[in-house]
């Protein structure tokens, strides 16, 4: 296994956010995080990603405990994008993509002509190659959050991350961007609302309700009918399209407080 966690618990005070938390991801592999709203997804991930310490339990990379890596090996390896990537400098496209390549230069060193290539290469992947000169400030959010994942790919990561990378795109990028993620060939978690999505471009499904894993596995084992109910509390019909399900909802009944 590529990232695994153990037993991961985090909370705050007397509030249990993530609770005894066991994942796996294989090698290359694609996994969709899914739950609803306040699950503990993106929770989940920042301890996955070692930007929060686990109240218990232990994140490995291989075979090494996440703790005992350095900052920069860390960043060399795994790459992470948030919902919101937010700053109080004015820096442009150009600036935040070449941030992927800090994890690979010595202190203080130029961008060297392998960094520039990169960069170019990460900015014309992901179609924000027109945009490099643009202040990062004036962007749309949906050319924000293209211009985060060039900057995850200018990482070169081994793993990678992704907190709603569909968040603020059209559905023409949504697609252009699982297709890309899905052909990365990174060990990739990401967290979703969309499960039609997920068990597209997904080989594997963890769901969370309530700061556990409610079930994981392939996508056809996870998105059933009495799972999609008893964790989004709507009904649904599944159908089965060769080993992908694809899911229709009903109607929710409407629950007002008194």
């Amino acid at each position: 296994m590529s990232l695994t966690a153990r037993r991961v618990t985090w909370q705050t005070r007397d509030t249990i956010i993530i609770d005894g938390v066991d994942i796996a991801v294989a090698r290359g592999a694609t996994v969709g995080l899914l739950g609803p709203n306040g699950s503990g997804k993106s929770s989940l991930l920042r301890l996955l990603a070692g930007l929060r310490a686990t109240s218990s339990g232990v994140v490995r990379l291989d075979d090494t405990d996440l703790t005992t890596l350095g900052r920069r090996r860390l960043a060399q390896r795994l790459a992470v994008v948030d919902q919101e990537a937010a700053t109080d400098q004015e820096p442009t496209v150009r600036d935040v993509i070449e941030l992927g390549r800090l994890p690979h230069r010595p202190p203080w060193a130029p961008m060297s002509a392998h960094d520039r290539g990169v960069v170019a290469s990460a900015a014309a992947t992901t179609g924000v190659a027109g945009l490099l000169d643009r202040r990062y400030s004036t962007l749309s959010g949906g050319e924000r959050q293209r211009v985060q994942i060039a900057r995850a790919l200018a990482q070169e990561p081994t793993e990678l991350l992704l907190d709603e990378p569909t968040n603020h795109l059209d559905i023409r990028h949504q697609l252009e961007l699982l297709e890309l993620v899905a052909a990365a060939g990174t060990t990739t978690l990401m967290a979703l609302h969309d499960l039609n999505m997920a068990a597209t471009y997904c080989q594997e499904l963890v769901l969370l309700h309530r700061g556990r894993v409610h079930t994981a596995g392939p996508p056809a084992a996870v998105l059933t009918p009495e799972v999609i109910a008893e964790v989004y509390g709507v009904p649904a019909v599944v159908e089965i399209d060769g080993d992908r399900p694809f899911v229709r909802f009903g109607r929710p009944v409407p629950v007002f407080a008194s």
